[in-house]
């Protein structure tokens, strides 16, 4: 690819604009999961009686154990909004991009 079409895509505001969408989606899922796990994290170091609670009488079973799963699962959760997002808002935009660029 050439300096100067790069400088013209660079310079494009569609292009622009999806970056900037880009970015804030990266940053709020990232936020998102950081939050979730370092809240998980401060949990084990600082509630250990909390989580070492059985979830009813005689059980063996934890709390820790169930909120272990739900973060597992909210990490699946968001990768799975991530995607579809992606599939909905990014892809096309990409598409149209490069329809732009190449004709």
């Amino acid at each position: 690819m050439k300096k100067e079409d790069l400088k013209k895509i660079l310079q494009d505001h569609e292009f622009q604009s999806l970056m900037k969408k880009v970015s804030l989606v990266s940053m709020f899922f990232t936020a998102a999961i950081m939050v979730v796990y370092y809240s998980f994290i401060l949990l084990l170091a600082y509630g250990k009686e909390f989580l070492s609670k059985p979830l009813h009488e005689g059980s063996a079973t934890t709390l820790g154990i169930p909120i272990g799963i739900g973060v597992i699962i909210t990490a699946w959760v968001l990768t799975g909004i991530y995607v579809y997002w992606a599939n909905k808002n990014y892809d096309p935009m990409v598409k149209k991009l490069r329809e732009k660029f190449r004709g």
